[in-house]
């Protein structure tokens, strides 16, 4: 492709997004994960330890100056590797794949408001044989509000149809700009940032990120359960820029309420939120090993909106 059509690409981005009360929107991040070995909370004497990936692609296009057409691709990686002793029917080796789409659009109005409606499917499985037990139907719905050039903020829900069961996170994706140096973005309950502008070229802070995932097992030794993941990690970050708009970033903090906990097939709930499930009388097939520090370290490519 030539630097010209390069160039006109990067263009439509920053057009799209300049409609958006924040100063910039991450198009790429990729990065990798290890937890730092945990004791089980009984039976094992081995400690578990935990790898992972993290890619996500952005791509949004501007339909008309009011419509923007919003795409999203995240993909997950775990694996952890438990005590060897652990006995046949427990997963083990853990090793799970998760693909989430989030598609659909944004219309922004008149008044200083907007909406935002996507479809988000996922693939959410071990991989060993796909089938249409792997996916998962969902969906987002988000009102905006844009209060000054330095406050917006969203408020909405994230529906997922998940392997326990029907699964409704109430979410506010807020962007504030406190001052010069400090601003406050992310989508909460999932993501949020506390940034300090430290220099030019470095931002620090705060990062909270949590999330509850479920995965089909499809090998025949489990016979069709499944893996519900839990935790929430809180870090300290870094984030420095290496050249154009490529930046390194480093995060270091510990897991809270973490757990990879196979239940058979039909162990479902009858409606989960956030921390609170409903009708919650599974069993589970395995051993939960205890939270654990972290360290994160990843390539993101971001572009620049507005000052």
């Amino acid at each position: 492709m030539k630097i010209t059509k390069i160039a006109a690409v990067i263009a439509v981005f920053i057009q799209s997004l300049n409609c958006y009360a924040q100063n910039s929107l991450d198009i790429l991040n990729f990065s990798g994960r290890y937890g730092f070995p945990a004791s089980y909370e009984d039976k094992y004497q081995e400690k578990a330890s935990e790898v992972g990936t993290f890619l996500n692609l952005t791509f949004p296009v501007k339909l008309s100056e009011k419509t923007i057409w919003y795409n999203s691709l995240n993909h997950f990686y775990f694996k952890v590797d438990g005590d060897p002793t652990i006995p046949e029917g427990q997963i083990n080796p853990i090793k799970v794949n998760g693909l989430i789409l989030r598609t659909g659009l944004y219309q922004k109005f008149s008044n200083g408001t907007g909406m935002q409606l996507l479809f988000a499917p996922r693939l959410m499985s071990d991989f060993e044989n796909l089938d249409k037990n792997s996916i998962q139907l969902g969906g987002i719905f988000m009102y905006e509000k844009i209060f000054s050039k330095d406050l917006s903020a969203s408020f909405g829900a994230m529906y997922s149809q998940e392997l326990f069961g029907p699964y409704l996170v109430p979410i506010v994706n807020i962007y504030w700009k406190l001052s010069d140096r400090w601003n406050i973005k992310g989508m909460f309950p999932v993501t949020l940032k506390v940034n300090y502008k430290a220099s030019e070229n470095l931002t620090i802070g705060l990062s909270h990120f949590g999330l509850i995932t479920s995965y089909y097992l499809s090998a025949p030794e489990y016979e069709g359960d499944y893996l519900e993941r839990k935790c929430i990690d809180l870090a300290l970050f870094a984030r420095h820029k290496l050249f154009n708009n490529f930046y390194l970033e480093g995060k270091a903090g510990r897991t809270l309420g973490r757990s990879y906990t196979q239940f058979a097939g039909d162990q479902k709930v009858d409606f989960s939120l956030p921390l609170i499930g409903f009708g919650d009388d599974r069993i589970a097939k395995n051993t939960r090993f205890n939270d654990s520090f972290f360290i994160d370290f990843g390539i993101v490519y971001s572009i620049k909106i507005s000052d």
